[in-house]
């Protein structure tokens, strides 16, 4: 098993560049998700991966090979697209076992492969169920079964969680994570779900505007994210606009200490960043790194309590355990601690910001 690698895989319509000269190794076995917003270009990677679409430029490689040449058919890959594709008039057994008809493999061979499958993605008792008489996850499930029945180099799904309700897709999550882990595949996930992509990958590739932002495991995308784009785009993020002192940042008239500075020297712009999880409020004013706050709204729950306040650096939210013994009330004026340990420092750009 060898791991796929993309050399300046470029991807221009007309005059648009949906993908900017992707440099990407995906780890043999391992889990990768394309992460960002609708219209970024990680679809289109994958369309490439796949050969539903030809590299304008660059190489992608496989077992030291370029495949960009070779058509999909002739790829040993699998691939689940968001509305499964699935035929109506058969069964989910020969849902499961189309390719294998196709390849001219065995009727008893088929029916063999197909129940396996099936006993693999827990429906082995639904191989004479039409596909009208499944859930939505049954579905999905069927689709995964599908697409491995060839054994695949590589395993690619396209929003493959999108038409699934909440639960069923967290469900869906562990399911096919858990799956990925057995067969030890390699698979490529697309998402615009960052809570998706932070539970099941390896590791995560942020795009934005067909260009690549970071790469790199969930916890470090999260806890030292390359720029503003991405602190925003994983999970909750303050991000205040200051200027560096060189070895702090200060917020209009106030300074604070930073420990993670990033090396910024004195008087360039730069963007605050804190995790709403960090923040610490209360009514007395901290000795350092505080902000006075006006409480704007609440959002209850349950297991936790965001409260959003208005402060003079900007819209801070702060993030406390829920607590029947704690009342909080818009209009509430609360002080905001940033501990200097839980911030960092990212480059202000036009660019990052967009």
């Amino acid at each position: 098993m060898s791991d796929l690698v993309l050399e300046r895989t470029r991807k221009e319509f007309g005059s648009f560049v949906a993908v900017h000269d992707a440099n990407l190794t995906f780890e043999a076995g391992k889990l990768t998700a394309l992460l960002g917003p609708s219209g970024c270009g990680k679809t289109t990677l994958l369309r490439m991966i796949a050969g539903l679409e030809s590299p304008t430029s660059g190489r992608i490689m496989l077992n030291g090979k370029d495949i960009a040449p070779i058509p999909a058919e002739r790829r040993k890959f699998g691939m689940v697209f968001q509305s499964f594709a699935l035929f109506p008039h058969l069964n989910v057994a020969q849902n499961v076992s189309y390719s294998l008809r196709i390849a001219g493999v065995s009727a008893a061979t088929r029916r063999a492969r197909a129940q396996e499958l099936l006993e693999l993605v827990q429906l082995g008792d639904k191989g004479r169920n039409r596909i009208g008489e499944l859930s939505g996850g049954q579905r999905q499930r069927v689709a995964i079964a599908r697409a491995l029945a060839q054994e695949p180099e590589i395993f690619l799904l396209d929003e493959p969680m999108s038409a699934l309700d909440a639960k069923l897709r967290n469900d869906m999550q562990m399911e096919l994570r858990l799956l990925q882990q057995r067969l030890g595949i390699t698979t490529i996930v697309v998402t615009h779900d960052q809570r998706e992509a932070m539970s099941m990958a390896d590791r995560i590739v942020v795009m934005s505007h067909g260009r690549i932002e970071q790469v790199g495991t969930p916890q470090e995308i999260y806890h030292r994210p390359a720029n503003a784009f991405v602190a925003s785009f994983i999970g909750n993020a303050n991000l205040l606009k200051g200027v560096s002192t060189g070895r702090g940042v200060q917020l209009g008239a106030a300074e604070f200490a930073v420990h993670h500075h990033g090396g910024f020297g004195a008087g360039e712009p730069v963007t605050l960043l804190c995790r709403p999880e960090a923040v610490r409020l209360s009514e007395g004013a901290p000795a350092t790194n505080g902000l006075p706050g006006r409480v704007t709204f609440v959002r209850d729950e349950g297991v936790a309590r965001e409260i959003h306040l208005d402060t003079p650096a900007g819209h801070v939210t702060a993030e406390i355990p829920g607590s029947f013994n704690e009342t909080v009330r818009i209009g509430d004026r609360l002080h905001a601690e940033f501990p200097a340990e839980t911030l960092y420092l990212l480059p202000s750009t036009a660019s990052e910001a967009a």
